[in-house]
Protein backbone atom coordinates (compact mmCIF):
# COMPACT_ATOMS: atom_id res chain seq x y z
CA UNK A 1 0.00 0.00 0.00
CA UNK A 2 2.54 2.29 0.85
CA UNK A 3 4.37 1.78 -2.70
CA UNK A 4 0.97 2.45 -4.46
CA UNK A 5 0.20 5.67 -2.33
CA UNK A 6 3.77 6.57 -2.95
CA UNK A 7 3.77 6.27 -6.35
CA UNK A 8 0.39 8.00 -7.14
CA UNK A 9 2.19 11.22 -5.02
CA UNK A 10 5.43 11.13 -7.01
CA UNK A 11 3.14 11.25 -10.00
CA UNK A 12 0.70 13.64 -9.48
CA UNK A 13 3.35 16.03 -7.47
CA UNK A 14 5.67 15.66 -10.44
CA UNK A 15 2.82 16.39 -12.79
CA UNK A 16 1.42 19.50 -10.67
CA UNK A 17 4.82 21.61 -10.78
CA UNK A 18 4.97 20.65 -14.80
CA UNK A 19 2.24 21.76 -15.58
CA UNK A 20 1.75 24.64 -13.29
CA UNK A 21 5.34 26.34 -12.64
CA UNK A 22 7.53 24.97 -15.31
CA UNK A 23 4.39 24.92 -18.23
CA UNK A 24 1.46 27.80 -17.69
CA UNK A 25 3.73 30.10 -15.34
CA UNK A 26 7.85 29.65 -16.78
CA UNK A 27 6.48 29.03 -20.31
CA UNK A 28 3.62 31.18 -20.90
CA UNK A 29 3.67 33.82 -17.89
CA UNK A 30 -0.08 32.65 -17.40
CA UNK A 31 0.28 34.47 -13.31
CA UNK A 32 2.65 36.44 -11.49
CA UNK A 33 4.67 35.61 -8.27
CA UNK A 34 5.45 36.93 -5.67
CA UNK A 35 8.91 36.27 -4.55
CA UNK A 36 8.20 34.21 -1.74
CA UNK A 37 6.15 31.87 -3.84
CA UNK A 38 8.09 32.03 -6.59
CA UNK A 39 11.03 30.48 -4.62
CA UNK A 40 8.58 28.30 -3.09
CA UNK A 41 7.15 27.08 -6.60
CA UNK A 42 11.11 26.91 -7.88
CA UNK A 43 12.03 24.94 -4.61
CA UNK A 44 8.76 22.55 -4.91
CA UNK A 45 9.58 22.01 -8.64
CA UNK A 46 12.71 20.71 -7.56
CA UNK A 47 11.62 18.65 -5.18
CA UNK A 48 8.77 16.86 -7.10
CA UNK A 49 10.77 16.20 -9.89
CA UNK A 50 13.62 14.54 -8.27
CA UNK A 51 15.68 12.45 -10.59
CA UNK A 52 14.42 14.00 -13.38
CA UNK A 53 14.88 17.57 -12.71
CA UNK A 54 13.65 19.92 -15.73
CA UNK A 55 15.58 23.24 -15.70
CA UNK A 56 12.55 26.02 -16.42
CA UNK A 57 14.76 27.95 -18.57
CA UNK A 58 15.23 25.34 -20.91
CA UNK A 59 11.74 23.62 -20.62
CA UNK A 60 9.97 27.45 -21.37
CA UNK A 61 12.34 27.90 -24.32
CA UNK A 62 11.83 24.16 -25.85
CA UNK A 63 8.48 24.43 -24.73
CA UNK A 64 7.76 27.73 -27.14
CA UNK A 65 9.04 26.48 -29.83
CA UNK A 66 6.70 23.78 -29.63
CA UNK A 67 4.11 26.39 -29.95
CA UNK A 68 6.14 28.51 -32.89
CA UNK A 69 6.11 25.58 -35.16
CA UNK A 70 3.34 22.96 -34.04
CA UNK A 71 3.96 19.64 -35.87
CA UNK A 72 6.43 20.77 -38.36
CA UNK A 73 9.91 19.42 -38.74
CA UNK A 74 11.44 22.41 -36.67
CA UNK A 75 8.76 21.40 -33.66
CA UNK A 76 11.34 20.18 -30.98
CA UNK A 77 8.77 16.58 -30.14
CA UNK A 78 6.02 16.01 -32.75
CA UNK A 79 5.19 12.39 -32.63
CA UNK A 80 4.32 12.71 -36.47
CA UNK A 81 8.15 12.11 -37.36
CA UNK A 82 9.35 9.40 -35.47
CA UNK A 83 8.63 5.56 -35.30
CA UNK A 84 7.77 5.80 -31.47
CA UNK A 85 7.48 7.91 -28.63
CA UNK A 86 11.16 6.52 -27.46
CA UNK A 87 12.53 8.37 -30.46
CA UNK A 88 10.92 11.12 -29.91
CA UNK A 89 12.18 11.47 -26.32
CA UNK A 90 15.55 10.75 -27.54
CA UNK A 91 15.66 13.56 -29.36
CA UNK A 92 13.48 15.77 -27.30
CA UNK A 93 16.42 15.08 -24.64
CA UNK A 94 19.15 16.03 -27.29
CA UNK A 95 17.62 19.55 -28.01
CA UNK A 96 16.92 19.83 -24.41
CA UNK A 97 20.23 19.34 -23.21
CA UNK A 98 21.56 22.13 -25.60
CA UNK A 99 19.00 24.62 -23.70
CA UNK A 100 19.58 23.25 -20.57
CA UNK A 101 23.82 23.63 -20.78
CA UNK A 102 23.53 26.88 -23.25
CA UNK A 103 25.37 25.82 -25.53
CA UNK A 104 23.30 27.86 -28.42
CA UNK A 105 20.88 30.78 -27.55
CA UNK A 106 17.59 30.09 -29.10
CA UNK A 107 16.19 32.63 -31.51
CA UNK A 108 15.41 36.06 -30.19
CA UNK A 109 11.26 35.51 -30.11
CA UNK A 110 12.04 32.31 -27.75
CA UNK A 111 14.32 34.20 -25.17
CA UNK A 112 13.38 36.12 -21.89
CA UNK A 113 10.91 36.06 -19.33
CA UNK A 114 11.77 32.70 -18.25
CA UNK A 115 12.20 32.00 -14.12
CA UNK A 116 15.87 31.24 -13.48
CA UNK A 117 17.22 30.40 -9.76
CA UNK A 118 20.96 29.15 -11.00
CA UNK A 119 21.51 27.56 -7.41
CA UNK A 120 18.54 25.24 -8.06
CA UNK A 121 18.91 24.97 -11.35
CA UNK A 122 22.97 23.60 -10.57
CA UNK A 123 21.80 21.50 -7.90
CA UNK A 124 18.95 19.68 -9.55
CA UNK A 125 20.55 18.91 -12.67
CA UNK A 126 23.79 18.16 -10.96
CA UNK A 127 24.25 13.93 -11.74
CA UNK A 128 24.91 14.09 -7.34
CA UNK A 129 21.26 15.33 -6.97
CA UNK A 130 19.49 12.83 -9.44
CA UNK A 131 22.15 10.05 -7.96
CA UNK A 132 20.93 10.99 -4.77
CA UNK A 133 17.21 11.28 -5.31
CA UNK A 134 16.92 7.49 -7.39
CA UNK A 135 18.89 6.00 -3.90
CA UNK A 136 16.02 7.70 -1.99
CA UNK A 137 13.62 6.07 -3.99
CA UNK A 138 15.49 2.62 -4.00
CA UNK A 139 15.67 2.69 -0.72
CA UNK A 140 11.69 3.42 -0.08
CA UNK A 141 11.26 0.43 -2.36
CA UNK A 142 13.65 -1.69 -0.06
CA UNK A 143 11.69 -1.12 2.83
CA UNK A 144 8.03 -1.09 1.81
CA UNK A 145 7.66 -3.21 -1.63
CA UNK A 146 5.89 -6.45 -0.42
CA UNK A 147 5.12 -7.32 -3.29
CA UNK A 148 7.92 -8.27 -6.13
CA UNK A 149 5.91 -6.23 -9.15
CA UNK A 150 6.49 -3.26 -6.95
CA UNK A 151 9.57 -3.07 -8.41
CA UNK A 152 7.93 -2.36 -11.83
CA UNK A 153 7.46 0.79 -10.54
CA UNK A 154 10.86 2.08 -9.47
CA UNK A 155 12.09 3.03 -12.84
CA UNK A 156 9.39 5.30 -13.46
CA UNK A 157 10.28 7.44 -10.84
CA UNK A 158 13.89 8.17 -12.93
CA UNK A 159 12.25 9.90 -15.27
CA UNK A 160 8.88 11.02 -14.23
CA UNK A 161 9.18 14.48 -15.67
CA UNK A 162 10.48 13.51 -19.11
CA UNK A 163 7.89 10.70 -18.69
CA UNK A 164 4.96 12.98 -18.38
CA UNK A 165 5.92 15.60 -21.54
CA UNK A 166 6.07 12.43 -23.49
CA UNK A 167 2.71 11.33 -23.03
CA UNK A 168 1.16 14.66 -23.06
CA UNK A 169 2.97 15.31 -26.64
CA UNK A 170 2.46 11.59 -28.07
CA UNK A 171 -0.63 11.26 -27.05
CA UNK A 172 -1.70 14.79 -27.30
CA UNK A 173 -0.48 15.22 -31.31
CA UNK A 174 -1.93 11.69 -32.46
CA UNK A 175 -5.00 10.75 -30.46
CA UNK A 176 -8.72 12.69 -29.77
CA UNK A 177 -10.85 14.73 -30.77
CA UNK A 178 -10.41 18.75 -32.11
CA UNK A 179 -12.41 21.39 -31.21
CA UNK A 180 -10.35 24.32 -33.43
CA UNK A 181 -8.51 23.92 -36.27
CA UNK A 182 -4.94 25.01 -35.59
CA UNK A 183 -3.33 24.00 -38.78
CA UNK A 184 -1.56 21.23 -36.77
CA UNK A 185 -2.72 17.66 -35.55
CA UNK A 186 -3.18 18.53 -32.02
CA UNK A 187 -6.36 17.06 -30.30
CA UNK A 188 -8.56 17.01 -26.83
CA UNK A 189 -7.52 13.02 -25.83
CA UNK A 190 -9.92 12.92 -23.74
CA UNK A 191 -13.14 15.32 -22.07
CA UNK A 192 -11.95 14.73 -18.85
CA UNK A 193 -8.00 14.84 -18.51
CA UNK A 194 -7.22 13.93 -14.66
CA UNK A 195 -4.21 11.56 -15.14
CA UNK A 196 -2.86 14.42 -16.64
CA UNK A 197 -4.10 17.54 -14.92
CA UNK A 198 -5.55 18.95 -18.27
CA UNK A 199 -2.31 18.36 -20.10
CA UNK A 200 -3.73 16.58 -22.70
CA UNK A 201 -6.01 19.53 -23.48
CA UNK A 202 -3.31 20.40 -26.72
CA UNK A 203 -5.91 21.14 -29.38
CA UNK A 204 -7.71 23.93 -26.64
CA UNK A 205 -4.57 24.68 -25.80
CA UNK A 206 -3.04 25.85 -29.03
CA UNK A 207 -5.79 27.66 -29.69
CA UNK A 208 -5.57 29.64 -26.91
CA UNK A 209 -2.00 29.60 -25.54
CA UNK A 210 -2.05 32.26 -22.84
CA UNK A 211 -5.77 30.83 -21.28
CA UNK A 212 -4.88 29.42 -17.74
CA UNK A 213 -7.96 27.34 -18.28
CA UNK A 214 -7.33 24.15 -20.48
CA UNK A 215 -11.17 23.18 -21.01
CA UNK A 216 -13.77 25.07 -23.19
CA UNK A 217 -16.21 23.19 -23.90
CA UNK A 218 -18.30 22.76 -20.78
CA UNK A 219 -17.89 18.99 -20.54
CA UNK A 220 -14.06 19.55 -20.80
CA UNK A 221 -12.47 19.86 -16.81
CA UNK A 222 -9.29 21.20 -16.47
CA UNK A 223 -8.23 20.05 -12.65
CA UNK A 224 -5.50 22.29 -11.92
CA UNK A 225 -7.69 25.41 -13.03
CA UNK A 226 -10.22 25.28 -9.92
CA UNK A 227 -7.12 25.35 -8.33
CA UNK A 228 -5.44 28.17 -9.81
CA UNK A 229 -8.31 30.43 -9.34
CA UNK A 230 -8.30 29.96 -5.59
CA UNK A 231 -4.50 30.63 -5.71
CA UNK A 232 -5.81 34.04 -7.31
CA UNK A 233 -8.24 34.18 -4.36
CA UNK A 234 -5.93 33.68 -1.88
CA UNK A 235 -3.36 36.24 -3.63
CA UNK A 236 -0.62 33.50 -4.01
CA UNK A 237 -1.07 34.25 -7.71
CA UNK A 238 -2.27 36.79 -9.74
CA UNK A 239 -3.57 35.95 -12.86
CA UNK A 240 -2.20 38.13 -16.08
CA UNK A 241 -5.21 39.92 -18.38
CA UNK A 242 -4.98 38.04 -21.68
Amino acid sequence: MYIILFFIAHWFLSLFVQTFFLHRYASHKMFNLNPFWYRFFYILTYVGQGASYLKPKAYAIMHRMHHAFSDTEKDPHSPHFFEDVFQMMWNTRGQYQIFEKDLEQPEPQFRGEYPEWKFIDNIGTSTYSRIGFAILYVVFYAFFATQWWMWLLLPFHFAMGPLHGAVVNWCGHKYGYSNFDNQDKSKNTTPFDFLMLGELFQNNHHKFPNSPNFGKKWFEIDPVYPIMKVMHWCRIIRFRKV
